[in-house]
């Protein structure tokens, strides 16, 4: 992704989980641990849309973590409809983020599997701010967004979003009154708007 990327490995549930560490020039001042979209259909830490979200990370300072899922790239393991997944992504966080300012990102599925490592974490640790793209909310139980952590949440959708349909974020996110940005005219995998999907990510983080 850039000059200041290390590939590493760390222990999972399952075996060893692949790693990306995109870092900032100079002390990074939160780390940003992002989720990539469905293993069974393609989705690495490579994707696209995942490093946009993690050049916005460090264009505003942080240390962004990408990670491949178990069965996926380098990492052991094979897929497990999200339930590994979850335990997957905590263990990156405890390996690659343990202390200090903490943001969480996904794409997709990814996005699915943040929501429920947000559920599992959010008593206990504090998340600084949250970015969820395109959440899978048409595919799988997406958690609700804990109420403290409203405010710094940042939700965008693509308007023709042709694998997750824009309906069914709203009513996700109406049921708990989450703004949704709706990026006009753009689908699933933000096609032609990537530099737009970074300087609003960049903006949210910034804020």
């Amino acid at each position: 992704m850039r000059a200041h990327t290390e590939k590493r490995t760390v222990a999972g549930p399952a075996g060893s989980i692949e790693v990306a560490l995109d870092s900032p020039d100079g002390a990074a001042r939160a780390t940003a641990v992002i989720a990539h979209p469905h293993p069974v259909y393609g989705g690495t830490m490579d994707n696209k849309v995942v490093q946009t979200i993690a050049r916005a990370a460090v264009a505003e300072g942080l240390k962004a973590v990408r990670f491949n899922f178990r069965g996926v790239g380098a990492s052991a393991g094979e897929y497990d409809e999200g339930r590994g997944e979850i335990d997957d992504m905590l263990a990156v966080i405890n390996a690659c983020a343990a202390e200090g300012p903490l943001v969480l990102a996904g794409f997709s599925f990814g996005a699915f599997v943040t929501s429920h490592v947000i559920e599992r974490l959010h008593t206990h640790r504090a998340i600084g701010q949250v970015v969820l793209v395109g959440p899978a909310t048409s595919r799988f139980d997406v958690a609700d967004i804990p109420e403290e952590l409203h405010e710094r949440t940042l939700i965008i959708h693509g308007e023709r979003d042709d694998v997750v349909e824009l309906s069914s974020t709203m009513d996700w996110a109406r049921s708990q009154s989450l703004p949704v940005l709706v990026v006009p005219d753009v689908g699933h995998f933000f096609h032609g708007q990537l530099n737009l999907l970074k300087a609003v990510v960049a903006r949210h983080l910034r804020a």
